[in-house]
């Protein structure tokens, strides 16, 4: 008659794995900053630098108010649509114009035509 295996394994034994890097928590001054921006983009159309300035304006520091524009999610193109919009609906302005006041408010060059695009000039 068979006798039973009576052979006894080691327990598995499972390597720890490492830990994942600690994402470093953003200061109380980056968080208002991410709200104060994400604020200001509900109501108004900014380009990256006039955000940037106006969280300046409200004291950020350049450090804090850049890193929440590049922390918060935005279409400058759509930015730039919006201002053209804006800036049509109350003053009349030729396309080289128009082009002319959004980089001047800090769109790109790229950004300022899409805005005049889109809004037929």
């Amino acid at each position: 008659m068979p006798t039973p295996d009576t052979t006894v394994s080691a327990p598995e034994t499972f390597a720890a794995a490492p830990p994942e890097p600690a994402t470093p928590a953003l200061s109380v001054s980056q968080q208002n900053a991410i709200k104060s921006a994400e604020s200001y983009l509900d109501y108004s159309a900014f380009s990256r630098q006039g955000l940037i300035d106006q969280l300046e304006y409200e004291q950020f520091s350049t450090a804090d108010a850049t890193y929440a524009v590049d922390h918060v999610t935005v279409d400058w193109n759509e930015q730039a649509a919006k201002s053209a919009k804006s800036y049509m609906d109350y003053s009349s302005f030729s396309r080289g114009s128009l082009i002319d006041q959004l980089e001047y408010e800090g769109f790109t060059a790229a950004q300022a035509t899409h805005g005049a695009d889109s809004v037929g000039l």
